[in-house]
């Protein structure tokens, strides 16, 4: 089954008409974007984009195959453009199939929004989901095999920007598996400018084409490479945990560890705390805990995502009595080193995704006090301990994150 991509945009497309933002100002070349619309088989039309005929033949393909016009969601950008020749669009009630003459089914399914997401199958069996802007599904019905086991899609298309959750919804129900080929399509200016873009869609397994690509369903593709451990560092509300979250938002399952815990009769700490609650998706557990050694050494497939390691190192300083200056020569400096050495060998040795938060502290002004200078002396050395145990190392600086390492 062959895919053309007449476009990967949100209905107003990517630049939007006389908008000066840095995204609009950024998409040029392949990364300006016409509305999404998909051309399957040259028979089956999914959306329509401005232009349909001229986006085809800049694709190098014909819209004069076209037997079905499908749309997915109510249209509010341009006027839709139906060419001469081609059949009246119309959407197709959930869950009702249809049988096409070339052999293609397509089926229609339940989405969040106003909207319908259609799965179509290909004549040699292949299949691809298709999912509305901002849409996310409201209830799979995936097909099963013979085990009664939930079959993957081939392919999948959706708004993995905007509704990471409808890719984590996928991802738990096991309508998307490892080899799963996921296209971002539905691109708006509220998309990262630039290669930001793209290293933001590799975290969560998905990558986006331009214009005009035509992709086979069910051929091999190599799927984005998920680094197993990432570092996150940043300075004081730099955005460093929201791109912590933001790296698993299209997994099912997260545990969240906040080893800040609680802290009585604060009340800006417990404001913190609950911004942080509300920003995680509802499929997330939480739990408030500095003993971290048996949750990397568990062998539970759900990603771990921990904040923060600052805080950690505040519990294990404390335990260590680390503070006192006599205590730190005698004792506590050797039980830190033990407590840093056992962490680091268990992200080593981990077989979760791990996702951890830390603050970069050095480029600050220096402590006034010895215990203050001995804390961001072995915080330093503990990010890098850690960081160098990481497949992925990044700098959060003004909501930007920057790659130090993968």
């Amino acid at each position: 089954m062959e895919l053309t991509l007449l476009g990967t945009g949100a209905p107003q497309g990517l630049p939007r008409p006389d908008c000066p933002c840095a995204a609009c100002a950024a998409a040029v070349g392949d990364e300006a974007r016409a509305a999404t619309a998909l051309l399957i088989d040259g028979a089956l039309l999914i959306d329509l984009t401005p232009g349909p005929a001229f986006a085809a033949a800049r694709a190098g393909t014909s819209l004069a195959g076209v037997r079905q016009v499908l749309l997915s969601h109510p249209h509010d950008g341009p006027a839709l453009e139906v060419p001469a020749g081609l059949p009246t669009p119309g959407r197709v009630a959930d869950g009702r199939e249809l049988a096409l003459l070339d052999g293609h089914r397509v089926k229609a399914l339940a989405v969040d929004i106003p909207g319908t997401g259609y799965e179509i199958t290909g004549t040699e069996g292949e299949r691809l989901l298709y999912l509305p802007p901002g849409g996310a599904p409201a209830g799979l019905d995936n097909g099963h095999g013979n085990s009664g086991a939930v079959v993957p899609y081939d392919m999948v298309l959706l708004d993995a920007l905007e509704r990471p959750d409808g890719l984590a919804r996928l991802r738990a129900t096991g309508a998307v598996d490892a080899a799963t080929d996921v296209i971002a399509v539905h691109i708006d200016h509220g998309a990262p400018p630039g290669p930001e873009l793209h290293r933001r869609l590799a975290a969560a397994g998905a990558r986006t084409v331009p214009d005009g690509r035509t992709l086979v369903v069910g051929e091999y593709h190599a799927v984005p490479d998920l680094p197993r451990r990432t570092l996150v560092l940043g300075g004081a509300r730099s955005g460093k945990s929201a791109e912590a979250e933001r790296r698993l938002a299209s997994f099912p399952d997260v545990l969240y560890v906040a080893t800040g815990g609680t802290r009585e009769g604060d009340t800006e700490w417990a404001e913190r705390i609950s911004l942080h609650r509300e920003r995680r998706p509802a499929s997330w557990r939480t739990v408030e805990t500095c003993d971290l050694l048996p949750l990397l050494a568990d062998k539970a497939a759900a990603p771990l995502l921990i904040d923060c390691l600052a805080l950690w190192l505040t519990h294990a300083m404390d335990e260590a009595g680390a503070w006192d200056d006599g205590t730190w020569e005698a004792s506590g400096r050797r039980a830190l080193r033990e407590r840093v050495d056992e962490l680091v060998a268990a992200v080593r040795a981990t077989r979760r995704p791990v996702v951890a938060v830390s603050n970069e502290v050095g480029s600050g002004v220096v402590p006034a006090t010895a215990a203050g200078r001995r804390f961001r002396d072995e915080l330093g050395r503990l990010n890098a301990a850690f960081g160098a145990e990481c497949e992925q190392v990044l700098l959060v600086v003004a909501g930007q994150a920057l790659a130090l390492r993968g």
